[in-house]
């Protein structure tokens, strides 16, 4: 039985996963930087290509609200597309509630702007939320970006594992077995998965996507909890939504 449950739990070519070490922990304080290098980025920031006006919707990470993503979806919003928050409040970790109302607002948002598919982006525990919705809902999504976000294992490899695990009243091997069997459902839609080797709560290993061959990983070096306001992430996903996107 063991030999069955590691056979099926990893994905194709997985390399073994654990959480991130303490020191990458420590560098987590440099996020606030991150968020400075913003103002020094802005010229070229603002060169980015222009938006559409098609749908895009945010979701913020475990335990953050939407003020967490304020400032991407300003960003955003003055680039030219019409933006939406999850509209879900703070994220509490409950995943499947949280699948069943994004997916029907999804939806309602796909019906309101005359069948225009929207884009998900979620960061952390929220890009977990938006996958499956795209799952669920392939023919409202158009495309998904995911900051930091696992992929693999749930939070089992994650720094705040064990304290959703506490809270929640979960088995992490249980959740990690449940995520392997609903990634064996193919995500129709292009994805774009944004990681960082020095995560400090993720690990970047977990948020490599083997089960998707479209799935596109981008590196950008940085902390976990400034991906939001990182400005390498920000030109990432404003080329990948223009068109142009970055290796």
């Amino acid at each position: 039985m063991a030999d069955r449950k590691q056979a099926t739990v990893e994905p194709p070519g997985a390399a073994p996963i654990g959480v991130p070490n303490a020191l990458l922990v420590l560098l987590e304080a440099r996020a606030p930087l991150e968020g400075l290098a913003l103002l020094a980025a802005w010229p070229w920031l603002a060169r980015m290509p222009r938006g559409d006006g098609r749908p895009v919707l945010l979701a913020p990470g475990y335990g953050a609200s939407e003020a967490s993503m304020q400032a991407l979806f300003r960003y955003l919003g003055w680039l030219g597309y019409d933006m939406h928050h999850w509209g879900l409040g703070r994220n509490r970790g409950k995943v499947a509630p949280y699948v069943r109302a994004l997916r029907e607002r999804v939806r309602g948002l796909r019906s309101e702007r005359g069948g225009a598919a929207v884009t998900l982006i979620g960061w952390s525990l929220g890009g977990v939320v938006v996958r499956e919705v795209a799952r669920d809902a392939p023919e409202a999504v158009r495309e998904v970006i995911t900051l930091g976000t696992p992929v693999v294992g749930g939070p089992k490899y994650t720094r705040v594992g064990a304290l959703f695990a506490r809270r929640e009243n979960v088995d992490l091997d249980q959740i990690e077995q449940l995520a392997h069997e609903r990634n064996l459902r193919p995500i129709q839609c292009p994805l774009t998965c944004i990681y960082s080797k020095s995560d400090g709560i993720v690990s970047w290993r977990a948020s490599i996507d083997r089960y998707n061959p479209q799935a596109r990983h981008v590196h950008v070096p940085g902390s976990h909890l400034g991906m939001g306001f990182n400005p390498l992430v920000w030109r990432v996903i404003a080329r990948t939504l223009g068109g142009k996107p970055a290796s």
